[in-house]
């Protein structure tokens, strides 16, 4: 439910602060007064387009916040909890839009996208704006009414879903197709870059063990008379070698330690290293031993090396991906092996995923026409309220000549008869400005009891219809308040009388400005706007009782 409504320097309202109640709410004011400004700035904290003309003259920036109780609304706190912006069980929604255009949007002070804004929106509040009846002759219109009412959101989730599966399988199929006619010669490209591969046979790691193996060839000469000399250099020098002089050190130590037992330790410490050097000078001749300078081996290390490095030109790859090239080309040609046998699978699973959105399709039409029959008794009998008694309505779910949709497979057409004897016939085609706007508002009224958000507002819905005809539209709209905040904004004395609270919207100018403010009415006052709709500028003893009548029938 709507709670406060709080508008600032929004066109040519300076401040309006307004505190609203359960059950319908009138809104009436003078003409040109701005009855329907707040409902316009609640559009912007619901998501609306925001410009830069919406900003006061003169001022920086329009500031709106609408506060709402989350009270029954499960929709809206499961959404907030889903987008970690629950704050207790009231939400508030502000915009502010800067004069050069710039907008900002807010739940519960944390800044969101406009997306967030209109999506929390809608399950908060409702609008039926007085152009709705235009909105109702669009096919797409009233099958979305339709849907509304009957909640239909999860066989609309399925229907959707099994539509884009069935259409990506289908995509696919095509993309197969189109592929087949080059496959050829693809085919043909790979089969000739695989050969040489194939011929070549390169292990997994063969190319770093022949750069390893070729590197070390390569250098055999120097390795050897390196590893000489760092032979003779730690044991086998005749005049001098690192062991030798550790060992003659070694013997110098035992004899200090024997003078001064802090030097014990530094014999062990020497032997250590004369052992590791031993062990040194053992891998070095081993190594050496096994140096091999084997000239034909290295002609086949140099010619196996050359030709990687020639094919890896060729590939345009780099050495060491070499060989995972080559898997990936056996991939791809086994893969186009394989294309015939997938066609096959894709144009079976293409049919059952088809089968599958027919089969939601049917599910949803089946649920269409349940729904339709049960809103054409409604909705008839409420076009019959509103002074159209013999009019027919009925809503036409047909799914014969359609084309599959992410909607299913229906067409939606709300038919209307105003006179005996005349054939049911598309809305737009049989129905009069006022038949139109009595059977929009038949249609919203009756729509808007399954409706699950709390609050609904009618803007001006009622134009076109009077006399005893806007009593009953005063009555319906105030049943529809007892289980649900409505707010209307109307010009029909009968309609304003019917609301269980009233606001009036004034215009003043004042130095030069001009200012919109509105006021929350009490009985007296509402009385003599009550008369004010309907006497005009004069207010006679006669048309105040008839106001006062207006309230007491109410």
């Amino acid at each position: 439910m709507l709670a406060h409504l709080s508008v600032n320097n929004f066109a040519i309202v300076k401040s309006l602060q307004l505190e609203l109640s359960k059950g319908m709410t009138s809104i009436t004011g003078e003409t040109g007064a701005g009855k329907s400004i707040a409902i316009d700035a609640l559009g912007l904290c619901l998501g609306g387009r925001a410009e830069a003309g919406m900003v006061r003259q003169g001022e920086e920036k329009t500031e709106v916040s609408a506060a709402f109780s989350l009270e029954n609304n499960l929709h809206a706190t499961r959404w907030l909890e889903d987008n970690d912006l629950l704050e207790g069980n009231d939400c508030i929604l502000r915009r502010i839009i800067s004069k050069e255009g710039r907008s900002r949007a807010f739940i519960n002070g944390s800044p969101v996208p406009l997306s967030q804004l209109k999506s929390l929106g809608q399950l908060l509040i409702n609008i039926h704006g007085q152009h709705a009846h235009h909105q109702l002759m669009k096919s797409e219109y009233q099958m979305a009414m339709l849907d509304q009412y009957a909640g239909h959101t999860n066989l609309l989730k399925s229907t959707r879903n099994a539509y884009q599966n069935w259409r990506q399988a289908d995509n696919n199929l095509k993309q197969l197709k189109e592929n087949s006619a080059t496959n050829q010669a693809q085919k043909q490209l790979l089969e000739y870059q695989i050969k040489e591969l194939n011929e070549l046979s390169l292990g997994e790691e063969e190319y770093e063990q022949l750069e390893q193996e070729h590197k070390r060839l390569s250098n055999s000469g120097e390795l050897a008379s390196t590893c000489q000399q760092a032979i003779e250099l730690i044991y086998e020098g005749e005049e001098v070698n690192a062991l030798g002089i550790l060992q003659s050190a070694n013997q110098s130590l035992i004899q200090l330690a024997e003078l001064d037992e802090k030097l014990t330790e530094l014999p062990n410490m020497i032997s250590e290293a004369m052992i590791q050097l031993e062990e040194a000078n053992a891998e070095l001749r081993n190594y050496l031993d096994c140096i091999d300078v084997n000239p034909a081996r290295m002609a086949f290390v140099e010619q196996r090396f050359s030709k990687v490095m020639s094919i890896t030109r060729k590939h345009h790859v780099m050495p060491d991906e070499l060989y995972q090239h080559h898997q990936d080309l056996l991939a791809q040609i086994e893969a186009l092996d394989c294309s015939d046998e997938r066609l096959g699978e894709l144009e079976q699973e293409v049919e059952n995923k088809y089968q599958a959105f027919i089969s939601a399709s049917e599910k949803l039409h089946k649920s269409r026409c349940r729904y339709a029959k049960e809103l054409n008794k409604l909705i008839s009998a409420s076009m019959h309220e509103l002074s159209m008694e013999k009019a027919k309505f009925c809503i036409d779910v047909d799914n014969k000549n359609t084309h599959p949709s992410p909607l299913g497979m229906d067409s939606v057409c709300f038919l209307v008869s105003t006179n005996p004897g005349q054939p049911l016939q598309p809305i737009a085609k049989v129905a009069s400005g006022g038949e139109l706007s009595r059977i929009s508002l038949a249609i919203q009224v009756i729509t808007a009891q399954k409706i699950e958000t709390p609050s609904l507002i009618f803007d001006e819905v009622d134009v076109g219809i009077s006399g005893p005809t806007a009593a009953v539209v005063g009555k319906m709209l105030r049943t529809l308040g007892q289980s649900t905040q409505v707010l209307c904004v109307t010009h029909l004395p009968q309609v304003a009388g019917c609301g269980h609270q009233q606001l009036f919207v004034a215009k003043a100018t004042k130095a030069g400005k001009t200012e919109t403010k509105m006021y929350t009415l009490g009985t007296e006052e509402r009385i003599s706007e009550l008369a004010r709709l309907l006497g005009g500028s004069e207010i006679t003893q006669s048309t105040l009782a008839n106001a006062k009548e207006l309230l007491i029938a109410a």
